[in-house]
């Protein structure tokens, strides 16, 4: 039995980030808030079939794949950096915290489409809604395919975290011949939270990252081939996360 997303009307969606820390648009509300299409979002997934290996996980898994790149949000404009490697400190990520992460860039055809700038763009503009002394954002944005070729695979194999930044978007890009993948967000500071699988492809959870901890229960596959695809774009004020310099 799974149980379905706990959607947002769209005109509720800041209050609801603001007032219990997450939010989930449906493949509807998530094209209206966008001002496009199912078929404008469609061609995105085909870059999912050829993300390189991450090499980095620490769990000897072989079940993920991944591309990485960064952008900064201000205002109207958004602009790629320069490739760097992803980063986080070993108390957001005790499994691959304090190791520079150098994974392949996203495909300048997956970047240079209008939906991928006016995606990140929307979702920066809620970001300064909620933030309003904010007008830049740092962005990271993974492409994740967590497939079942071993027999299971971990789309958060460190387990319950926080990112370490101010905001996180989840979208589920599609999902094909498995079991499992239970989304669970729960308060950082207290007792309550939810669980849910996200099922339908283009289904966005935002989550409040200083307020909320998540993580996805592992996959098995159903049928051959199974997979599970995600974009997950994060936002930061202040900077890039990255090792402290040393003195």
């Amino acid at each position: 039995m799974t149980l379905p997303p706990p959607y947002t009307e769209l005109s509720l969606l800041e209050s609801d980030l603001r007032n219990e820390g997450y939010a989930v648009l449906g493949a509807a509300a998530l094209c209206e808030w966008l001002s496009t299409d199912l078929a404008t979002l469609e061609p995105l997934h085909a870059s999912w079939s050829r993300l390189p290996p991450d090499t980095y996980l620490r769990d000897g898994g072989r079940y993920r794949r991944r591309r990485h790149s960064c952008f900064i949000a201000c205002g109207p404009e958004l602009t790629e950096v320069p490739h760097r490697a992803h980063w986080q400190p070993v108390e957001y990520n005790a499994l691959h915290g304090g190791l520079e992460r150098w994974f392949e860039p996203i495909e300048p055809a997956v970047i240079e489409q209008p939906v991928w700038s006016a995606l990140l763009q929307r979702l920066a503009a809620s970001c300064t809604v909620l933030k309003p002394q904010v007008d830049r954002w740092y962005v990271e944005a993974h492409q994740f395919r967590i497939d079942t070729t071993d027999g299971i695979g971990r789309p958060t194999p460190e387990g319950a975290h926080r990112d370490g930044v101010d905001f996180v978007a989840v979208m589920l890009v599609g999902r094909h011949g498995v079991k499992g993948g239970e989304t669970r967000v729960f308060e950082a500071r207290g007792p309550n939270g939810l669980r849910f699988t996200m099922s339908q492809p283009w289904t966005l959870l935002l989550l409040d990252d200083e307020r909320v901890v998540h993580e996805t229960t592992p996959i098995q596959p159903v049928a051959e081939g199974g997979c599970r695809d995600t974009l997950v774009l994060t936002f930061r004020q202040g900077g890039f996360q990255g090792p402290a310099a040393r003195t």
